[in-house]
């Protein structure tokens, strides 16, 4: 299937169009048309090179919203017609512990990759969500409840489920106490999800302007972190941090905040962050975690919550050709808080 999109052809080089095949159906698999793709900031860093290894030319987006247009012999889920989404992940190996466990972003084998991946059958490297068509196995599709505006649910299948998995794994719930470190697209969302889920969330923020959006959001409570009484008189008083910082930075100041055996749970750094004061950690049994995405199951669940609890993002919607001005806003975070590509812009 021919098809157009935006690459990067270098880490130096702005996105420009680009004509491509995507791969004739498979069995299982599903043809999409494309009508709305998020910008996430790992799109930024691919195309800039930023962890090494980008494959060029790179089509970068993997929060996908389309509809799908044609299905392969196998398909049993899905049909013509119907609205669907598809995340960061577009196959794994389908076979070992983890993949059985719904944890598919963990697969031993090394999951693929909605775009700068290898084929797990031809080795053709995939290509993202900034385009008019995708290509994807039946088993990485995802429906989206019908209430859900479909112009604004495309984030919440990286930065939706990026933040929604560790509020599940540490059973967050009425009564939890969630501190949210940054308030870009991943901090919003948190607020969002962890408030629907029921728990007093705080925002920790190095700008005290940042108060007010943070309760237009939800939030309950406001900490200026660079205020050192305020934070002495937090410590002990969470028990899940959520820190969506995507760039190094010191975890020192927010390690004490935690209660005992509490968790603060990186999941916007990739790559190294300030050493950490290992004190306060051992002496409240205090933990450093990390988490990626979710399961494709997990990402459902989340897409089903946020259907029910009527939770989306706030988004600002960009045609195609805006990309550029778009990253280059993204990396001063000036955006409120999630950008969102019109695919109808796109003209194939």
């Amino acid at each position: 299937m021919k098809t157009i999109g935006y690459a990067a052809n270098s880490s130096e080089s702005p996105l420009t169009p680009l004509t491509f095949e995507r791969r004739a159906l498979r069995a299982n698999d599903i043809a999409l048309e494309i009508l709305y793709c998020g910008v996430c900031h790992s799109d930024l860093h691919v195309a800039r090179n930023d962890w090494g290894g980008s494959i060029y030319p790179v089509v970068p987006g993997h929060e996908i919203v389309g509809r799908v247009i044609e299905v392969g012999s196998a398909v049993t889920k899905f049909k013509p017609g119907e609205n669907v989404a598809v995340g960061c992940m577009v196959d794994s190996c389908q076979d070992c512990d983890e993949c059985h466990n719904d944890h598919e972003q963990y697969c031993r084998n090394g999951f693929t990759l909605t775009y700068g991946s290898p084929d797990r059958i031809t080795g053709d490297i995939t290509q993202g969500g900034y385009s008019k068509h995708l290509v994807v196995r039946e088993e990485f599709v995802l429906r989206i409840p019908e209430n859900l505006d479909l112009a604004l649910a495309a984030p919440l299948l990286c930065a939706g489920i990026t933040t929604y998995s560790p509020l599940r794994e540490w059973n967050v719930g009425p009564g939890s106490r969630v501190g949210v470190v940054g308030m870009g697209g991943l901090g919003h969302m948190a607020i969002k999800l962890a408030v629907g889920l029921g728990a007093h969330v705080t925002v920790i923020s190095t700008s005290p302007s940042k108060e007010q959006d943070a309760k237009d959001l939800g939030a309950h409570a406001f900490l200026v972190s660079k205020n050192e009484d305020s934070m002495a008189a937090a410590g002990s008083s969470f028990d899940l941090i959520i820190d969506t910082v995507p760039v190094n930075h010191d975890l020192n100041p927010y390690i004490p905040l935690l209660d005992n055996d509490a968790t603060l749970v990186l999941v916007g750094q990739i790559g190294p962050v300030e050493g950490p004061n290992t004190a306060p950690m051992i002496f409240g049994r205090r933990r450093i975690a990390g988490s990626l995405i979710g399961g494709i199951a997990e990402t459902q669940e989340m897409l089903d919550f946020c259907g029910r609890m009527n939770i989306l993002p706030e988004c600002e919607m960009i045609k195609m050709d805006e990309i550029n001005e778009a990253f280059e806003r993204m990396e001063k975070s000036d955006v409120r808080y999630r950008f969102v590509i019109d695919m109808a812009s796109l003209s194939a």
